[in-house]
């Protein structure tokens, strides 16, 4: 796949990778990243670069004065984990991974960035972002705040995906990521002796109780076409074996990929708890904090991205999405506000395919970063000039 870009550029991809790898930060530490990204863009001749959202980096080509910004972006930060890979150049920041892919991200954003500044003229100025936080589901917002969507035309984003052999692009019309929400259930009974259950309200029974309910939302209040989950990933409650306790707090992850559901769970989840503390006369408070949107391609959006996949990589090796993925991506608040698509690029390491992101041994096939650089390449050039001719 390196043959997608020259070999010069494909080496200094995969040494900027290497180097951010064995080099992680975490979200909203990302500094010696973006000092980096600005050394090879430099570089690459690119010298409309700015620090926004303290760790974040902008880097801008010109174009026509007149037409719409093209914005490409990749995510910065590290997660915190203990890489086992055993790689070269594994992580020398201890309890710190790139574990996510997103330092193959900043590299084939980097690689395509130097591509466009060797073209002589671009249908549409190109903004290429940077993003920190994306793990934390913040960094977007930061960046938008700071203007990076100033005078936007389309934005287009991707994610590395070990599922998929290199050389696929994975382009899927409508949800390609869910909403991921979090809620708070604090459950109010009476303690009392565990040899006197009469004269209590069990905190313990009344949260088992709406752990179980809460599954029925899922499985019989939404439709099956429409993937969602509500899981429970905290329950405590209690202090010693016979004493029965007094109070409960539940907390847990909503995922949804379409607005509408994403409502009704909410709403559901609000009814149950509030039904079950009337069953059982105990005071519940449910608090439903709101994460990133779903993340959801436009037809023609999709569209657009498919084309230029296939103009990377060959109309055969362009797929959609085989199942819902229902992870999160902070992308999704720019597209709430800009046109553009998101996209998967198949990275698979044989042998790794049992070690999903996130894990401490996941590794992708550095050949995708020609692959991603070349589509970023030319979807900057494609939507410039579909912008044009509009």
């Amino acid at each position: 796949m390196n043959q997608l870009v020259s070999s010069d550029l494909f080496v200094k991809m995969v040494a900027v990778r290497r180097d951010l790898h064995q080099h992680p930060e975490l979200s909203g530490q990302e500094f010696r990243t973006a000092d980096t990204i600005i050394q090879f863009l430099k570089n690459a001749g690119v010298s409309n670069i700015s620090r926004v959202a303290k760790t974040g980096v902008i880097a801008e080509i010109p174009g026509p004065s007149h037409a719409p910004w093209i914005i490409l972006r990749a995510d910065t930060d590290a997660l915190p984990i203990k890489e086992e890979t055993n790689l070269d150049f594994s992580s020398v920041n201890e309890g710190i991974m790139h574990a996510c892919g997103h330092d193959g991200h900043t590299a084939m954003l980097l690689g395509a960035a130097e591509l466009l500044a060797q073209e002589a003229h671009l249908p549409a100025p190109v903004r290429f972002i940077f993003q920190p936080s994306e793990e934390h589901g913040a960094g977007a917002m930061a960046m938008i705040q700071e203007g990076v969507l100033e005078n936007a035309g389309m934005i287009f984003g991707g994610h590395l995906d070990r599922h998929y052999p290199t050389g696929t692009l994975v382009v899927t019309d409508g949800p390609v990521n869910a909403s991921t929400d979090t809620f708070l259930v604090e459950i109010l009974g009476q303690g009392a002796h565990g040899a006197r259950p009469h004269e209590s309200i069990d905190a313990v029974v009344v949260g088992s109780l709406l752990v179980m309910a809460l599954q029925t939302i899922v499985s019989r209040e939404v439709d099956p076409a429409f993937p969602s989950v509500v899981s429970i990933g905290r329950f405590q409650s209690g202090t010693a074996s016979n004493v029965i306790a007094g109070q409960a707090t539940l907390e847990g992850t909503i995922r949804a990929q379409h607005p509408q559901v994403r409502a009704h769970l909410h709403t559901a989840i609000q009814r149950i708890a509030k039904s079950i503390g009337q069953l059982h006369g105990a005071n519940i408070t449910t608090t439903i904090h709101l994460g990133t949107p779903p993340v959801i391609n436009s037809p023609e959006m999709a569209a657009l991205s498919r084309q230029g996949a296939a103009l990377t990589v060959g109309q055969d090796n362009v797929v959609p999405l085989r199942t819902a993925n229902m992870g999160g991506e902070d992308f999704s608040y720019y597209l709430e506000k800009v046109p553009g698509a998101y996209i998967r690029f198949g990275s698979q390491v044989p042998g790794l395919e049992s070690f999903p992101a996130h894990s401490s041994k996941f590794d992708f096939d550095e050949q995708a970063l020609a692959v991603g650089a070349s589509y970023f390449h030319r979807m900057a050039i494609l939507a410039g000039q579909q912008l044009l001719n509009q």
